[in-house]
């Protein structure tokens, strides 16, 4: 691996219940980031698809490794020369009414090299128009967490709701991570309250870069979300945010100077468990 920075854009949607204009969008999306210069593209939560009702979702459920969502994504990782972090999309499991949540990671070759499926389901109440969640209802929860290795270092990937469980990022950075990545769809509730501040302490507690892609706005569903794509620094600071509405943004990641500051601050090496 080379010691060379990385850019990296998130994609932010405001997701319809519409799947060709859902995907075409994403589609542009990327073109445009791969154009731009980034050499990763992050998609949010839920990219494709955000239905009237969960249910609607199980007409667009692929199989492992085989559909058409999954290959136009290869293909245009493949022509434009850059990786795509996938959001999430709907994948069979061995129960039909559960599928998994799924992102897949492409490399610049469109091949697939790992993929994570969300391991914490959002089961709460909150109030907001829609008032409580069962996500573990619809769909079946992973059990693996997932690091993948590319030209600019380890990256660890995780979806939305895992936001809030810090062992799975600690997991991560003992791995060799020195980046995160955060396909999301945070309510307007509880994004408003907590997104922010809990990606910054992930970055601080890991000195790892977070990035994170959202949906951020008000969907044909009825449901709100918060928004605020963004890329933040090891020491917490804001490098590209996106407060709402569809678009992207990009920062570019400094290797040496992570590495630098591990070095001269290197609290991952001061941690101690008592017991």
């Amino acid at each position: 691996m080379t010691s060379r920075n990385l850019q990296i854009a998130v994609i932010q949607m405001v997701s319809t219940a519409d799947y060709h204009e859902n995907t075409e969008t994403a589609k542009r999306l990327v073109i445009e980031a791969a154009q731009a210069g980034n050499n990763i593209v992050v998609l949010p939560e839920y990219f494709c698809y955000m239905g009237l009702h969960e249910r609607d979702k199980y007409e667009y459920v692929e199989q492992h490794k085989n559909g058409k969502l999954q290959t136009m994504l290869s293909t245009l990782a493949k022509e434009y020369g850059v990786w795509i972090v996938a959001g999430t999309h709907p994948i069979e499991s061995d129960e039909p009414a559960r599928p998994y949540g799924r992102c897949y990671i492409y490399d610049d070759q469109g091949e697939v090299i790992t993929w994570y499926d969300k391991i914490h389901l959002f089961d709460v109440k909150i109030a907001d128009s829609k008032g409580s969640y069962c996500e573990s209802a619809m769909t079946k929860a992973g059990d693996k967490v997932v690091c993948f290795n590319t030209p600019w270092g380890m990256i660890g990937v995780a979806v939305c709701y895992d936001l809030r469980f810090p062992e799975l990022f600690r997991q991560q950075v003992e791995a060799g991570c020195e980046i995160m990545i955060l396909p999301a769809a945070f309510t307007y509730k509880t994004g408003e309250k907590h997104w922010k501040v809990l990606i910054q302490a992930r970055a601080i507690e890991n000195l790892c870069y977070f990035v994170a892609s959202a949906q951020g706005g008000t969907h044909q569903n009825g449901r709100e979300t918060w928004g605020h794509s963004c890329i933040v620094s090891p020491w917490g600071e804001t490098l590209a945010e996106r407060a709402n509405g569809e678009g992207f943004v990009q920062a570019e990641l400094d290797r040496k100077a992570l590495k630098e500051l591990r070095r001269s601050f290197p609290v991952l090496k001061h941690r101690k468990l008592l017991t």
